[in-house]
């Protein structure tokens, strides 16, 4: 029996995107198609989870199981979905609002957890979807629809904050440049355990036609030599007001949620603790 081949049309859904004419998300939908392609990923193992904002319609876009939940709760969601079944490859997506207001108590517990998934956040620090309010990314000085004198609020470092949570993998790209937004989400999803990638995704409605160029001016590539593991480095690079570095920026290896589950179920075995089994077993797919 031949084996089967996954090309790119095997991932793409009969929904057509409705995003603005240049959101930098269309370039997510790409290169996450992509790095499917390359990992050769049945589309009936993989669930794409998501919550509300422009970026959160991407599930529909795409031919695997997926699920549009509510506000802030695309990461309760996805950890239910794999603790359910530990074998399916599980993404959630969003935007920064969503990810980052109303679901931010989410991230912390996850990350440390080092639940198997991964985690896929568009940064177009705005509201979308309702308009273009100041979300919690929003730098200071910007003027929006709720900061007319400007935003006064300090905006959340995305990458500094999730390797502060522990997650064991942090990485950076831009939906500008797809060879390396490939790369990364590749290896984001081959990571077992939490692994978190910020897309820098202008939103060109909201926030001006210029932030492709004004990121592009920006953004430089880790280099080849750069080691992720070292964690002090990384906070160097997250603090980085000059630049902005793209690649991955931290890494580690540790026991992931499941694998650690197994292992309380085997401890009960020993000890003769049949509740304890029977308890466990309950979260089994």
């Amino acid at each position: 029996m031949d084996e089967v081949k996954y090309s790119l049309k095997d991932y793409k859904s009969d929904l057509k995107p409705i995003w603005c004419p240049g959101c930098g998300d269309y370039g997510v939908l790409n290169a996450l198609m992509q790095a499917f392609v390359k990992l050769q990923i049945p589309p009936h193992q993989m669930a794409l989870i998501s919550g509300i904002g422009c970026s959160s319609r991407l599930p529909g876009y795409i031919n695997t199981y997926g699920f549009n939940g509510i506000h802030g709760r695309a990461i309760p969601l996805a950890t239910g979905v794999k603790l359910s079944n530990p074998d399916i490859k599980v993404i959630a997506v969003g935007g920064d609002g969503d990810g980052f207001s109303i679901g931010a108590g989410h991230i912390p517990h996850a990350a440390r957890k080092n639940i198997d998934m991964t985690y896929i956040v568009m940064n177009n620090n705005i509201y979308g979807l309702t308009k273009g309010q100041a979300s919690p990314t929003t730098p200071v000085g910007e003027q929006t629809k709720t900061t007319f004198y400007g935003n006064m609020d300090e905006p959340i470092n995305p990458v500094r904050m999730m390797i502060a949570y522990k997650a064991s993998f942090v990485a950076r790209v831009f939906s500008g440049d797809p060879k390396n937004a490939i790369e990364v989400i590749t290896q984001a999803i081959q990571h077992r355990g939490f692994s978190f990638v910020e897309v820098l995704s202008p939103c060109p409605t909201f926030r001006g036609v210029e932030q492709f160029k004004l990121i592009r001016e920006k953004v430089r590539h880790l280099p080849e030599d750069y080691q992720p593991t070292d964690e002090v480095r990384a906070f160097d690079i997250a603090n980085d007001n000059d630049f902005i570095r793209l690649g991955v920026i931290y890494r580690q290896d540790r026991p992931i949620y499941t694998d650690i589950m197994r292992k309380m179920q085997q401890v009960s075995e020993k000890m003769g603790k049949p509740e304890i089994l029977n308890l466990l077993k309950q979260f089994e797919p």
